[in-house]
């Protein structure tokens, strides 16, 4: 990680300054010692072949009269990526860190501009660091005050090297910083040990020419630090040590017969897999925070301290994610249901560092179909549109001429040829949508359109002979069940996916004026959905092929069968449902819609048991397991992660349903409650862009007491399920807003 410096001597106390800069892969500013980045991981993850992110800085309160000086470290991050796994290593951008500034001052009279070429740099304390992988930090080469005034340059410092600029777009970063949002202290310190360490196949065949510069952390001899939760971001390491003491710190989600264990985290060389390391530099009081990289972890395993060192002090968690603001909230009388909603909604925020990605410990990669799952309830709890925009641009970036998008991004050249296809390329349409209808934001719309366009054009030519699209990933993750074909077809999932995105393009585009665009969207949707419902609807039996919970709940929620036929599909889907034990069988796919479905004919009590209960496979069962964070997966598998955010939309299903609040769009909302049997009282909140909007209801006996708090600019109506109704005029629905209501049932 590099180091580079410029002195400056001001004249006036009348000082004004700006600064754009860009650090690739990341870099931290310091202006007179004092560090002002905006955030961890600064400026943005991009591949620069496409996109060149800068950030801008008003230094003026920073300056002084006198020698000023200004310093830059810069950290490898995804310039300079070091993983076979996804072909990253071979990433045609790959380089050395790189450094482009520009400083403005307003020196009283004076105007004085300079770029990075008249910086000095050299080596600095860091002589590892990786965005997946960890840090290792020297404190004994650290210079004290490089980068403040009053330090003594001498001729180690040299000119930096003019190299070639990235090939990217380049553009000012509007996404949200990624800051620290919580701090948490060890629940429990105790001797501890870890389990040995295996990487994947391929990433031991690849090492195996050479010796890596680090071996594994000693497995035994260490303090194992239990921060109670499974969560994101790096840690605060306060030590007084001697110098040259090396600690090891290893980062991990969990226990294996009571060790550490990250063999789920299996992409990285023996010794770099979420390790940092940390040389004392001194006899005094020392403070580590590792910068360019960050971890997904519950425990920590410390080696190389002493008994007396392994105080509750040495360690802090500093849980991280991009900046967003809170827009949503889900509380009811049920303890495993809240239990449930937060484990939801620390994924999401664990697995949100710019842009959503599917694991903090061992991917770190914006998987474009996980977030096609997990956009809408994003949008329902926290202010993900920023962040969801400027991910678009990267997105746009990353398509090829014939329309294909990665499974990933940002990707160089991988994700192409497998890791994508339609229930991942949604992304395209699926942003857009849900800014649009939760924030009645149009310019993603706009930003979109050709790219969504070109998308339509290329899927349509991947059709076979009977209209079908067949070309993806389909029901990811689904729970194996023996003796019953729990998978829906490919080309069911891929053409369903084809069809919804023409239905939401066929919207926006009508939205923004875009009739061409429109008419072509409603014109394709037409052709596929014919071409589903004659290759894979049985019509005397209202049933999908393959007769499965997933298959079943995408027909009816995507409205592949008809409003008429929707009955009887869906008593087909509940003697899958009952087949199946009432428990959930379906992939990432079907479970984004099937609890919906379920409460849209009436089914919310046993959606909830599915949700809450405690047996396999369910999300109480996590509990039970004592995970605080989704896995990627209902089957819970040793080697799978424990963080992961895409199975997570019962968020607002528990916010719509057992709540009752359902954002039609930004500007109309709909109070359904579902009185859930267990429940004595169930709350929700959103903030649309109006104000925000509150419900509650809770039992007074036999009736119920529902409040509603709307703003007055957003019209609001309320639906009670059949079986209840309004004890005042006994009648089902109200198109009123704010207000107290008693409801009784029959």
């Amino acid at each position: 990680a590099p180091l580079f410096r410029k002195s400056i001597n001001l004249k006036s106390e009348d000082l004004a300054g700006n600064i754009v800069i860009t650090g690739l892969g990341f870099y931290d500013l310091f202006i007179n010692g004092e560090k002002i980045t905006k955030g961890f991981l600064a400026p943005y993850i991009s591949n620069t072949d496409e996109m060149v992110y800068f950030d801008e800085y008003d230094i003026s309160k920073y300056l002084k009269k006198g020698e000023n000086v200004i310093g830059v470290m810069l950290g490898d991050g995804f310039q300079s990526e070091k993983t076979i796994v996804w072909d990253f290593k071979d990433n045609i951008m790959n380089s050395a860190p790189k450094l482009a500034l520009t400083v403005s001052i307003k020196d009283g009279e004076d105007e004085i501009e300079f770029e990075a070429d008249e910086f000095v740099c050299k080596k600095g304390p860091v002589w590892f660091n990786d965005l997946r992988s960890g840090v290792f930090y020297d404190k004994t080469r650290e210079e004290i005050g490089w980068n403040d005034a009053g330090y003594v340059q001498d001729e180690s410092w040299h000119q930096p090297i003019l190299v070639e600029r990235p090939r990217g777009e380049e553009k000012i970063c509007e996404a949200e910083p990624i800051k620290v949002y919580r701090e948490l202290k060890p629940v429990s310190i105790t001797k501890g040990e870890v389990n040995k360490y295996t990487p994947r196949g391929d990433v031991q065949n690849y090492a195996a020419g050479f010796e890596t510069d680090q071996t594994e952390v000693p497995l035994s001899g260490g303090y194992l630090y239990d921060f109670g939760e499974n969560n994101a971001g790096i840690y605060r390491l306060k030590i007084k040590g001697h110098k040259g003491q090396k600690i090891d710190i290893q980062c991990g989600e969990k226990l294996v017969d009571g060790k550490l264990d990250f063999n789920n985290i299996c992409f990285y060389p023996v010794g770099y897999s979420q390790r940092d390391i940390y040389i004392v530099g001194s006899d005094e009081e020392e403070i580590f925070e590792p910068m360019f990289t960050y971890h997904g972890f519950r425990y920590i395993y410390v080696y190389g301290i002493t008994e007396e060192q392994a105080t509750e002090d040495l360690l802090t968690y500093l849980v991280m994610s991009t900046d967003l603001t809170e827009r949503g909230t889900f509380k009811c009388s049920d303890e495993m249901a809240n239990t449930i909603y937060e484990m939801g909604r620390r994924s999401d925020r664990s697995n949100f560092f710019y842009f959503p990605n599917d694991c903090p410990h061992r991917e770190k990669n914006g998987w474009t179909g996980d977030t096609v799952a997990s956009a809408e309830h994003m949008m329902m709890t926290i202010g993900a549109e920023k962040s969801f925009r400027e991910w678009s641009a990267n997105i746009r970036a990353a398509q090829l001429k014939d329309g294909r998008i990665p499974g990933i991004v940002p990707t160089d050249k991988w994700g192409f040829a497998w890791g994508n296809g339609p229930a991942w390329d949604r992304i395209l349409f699926e942003l857009p949508y849900v800014i649009y209808k939760y924030r009645g934001e149009t310019e993603l719309i706009y930003e979109n359109a050709s790219a969504m366009m070109r998308y339509l054009e290329y899927v349509a030519r991947q059709r076979d002979e009977k209209g079908i699209v067949a070309i993806g990933l389909g029901d990811w993750v689904p729970v194996a069940r023996i003796a019953n074909d729990y998978q829906p077809p490919l080309g069911f999932t891929d053409s369903t996916m084809v069809y919804w995105m023409c239905r939401e393009a066929e919207e926006m585009f009508d939205a923004v004026g875009l009739t061409l665009n429109r008419d072509y969207a409603k014109a394709f949707g037409k052709e596929i959905r014919e071409a589903i419902r004659k290759e894979y609807i049985d019509y005397a039996t209202m049933t999908v092929k393959s007769c499965c919970q997933s298959a079943q709940s995408m027909a009816i929620f995507y409205d592949i069968f008809e409003e008429g036929e929707k009955q009887a599909a869906f008593n087909k889907l509940m003697e899958i449902i009952v087949q199946d034990d009432e428990k959930f069988t379906s992939g990432f796919l079907g479970l984004r819609v099937l609890c919906h479905v379920l409460s849209q004919f009436g089914e919310s009590e046993l959606a909830y048991r599915m949700i809450t209960g405690t047996e396999f496979p369910s999300y109480g069962y996590f509990v039970e397991l004592g995970m605080t964070t989704l896995p990627e997966s209902l089957q819970v598998e040793p080697n799978c992660s424990d963080n992961h955010h895409f199975l997570g939309d019962f968020v607002q299903w528990y916010m719509r349903y057992p709540a009752g609040l359902n954002v039609i769009n930004h500007k109309r909302v709909a109070i359904r409650p579902r009185f859930i049997e267990k429940l004595d009282f169930a709350e929700a909140t959103h903030i649309l862009p109006d104000g925000e909007v509150k419900v509650k209801w809770h039992r007074e006996g036999e009736d119920i007491i529902l409040e509603v708090v709307c703003p007055d600019t957003v019209e609001c109506e309320i639906e009670l399920e059949l079986g209840w109704f309004f004890k005042d005029t006994k009648k089902l629905w109200e198109k009123t807003g704010s207000g107290t209501y008693t409801i009784a049932t029959k």
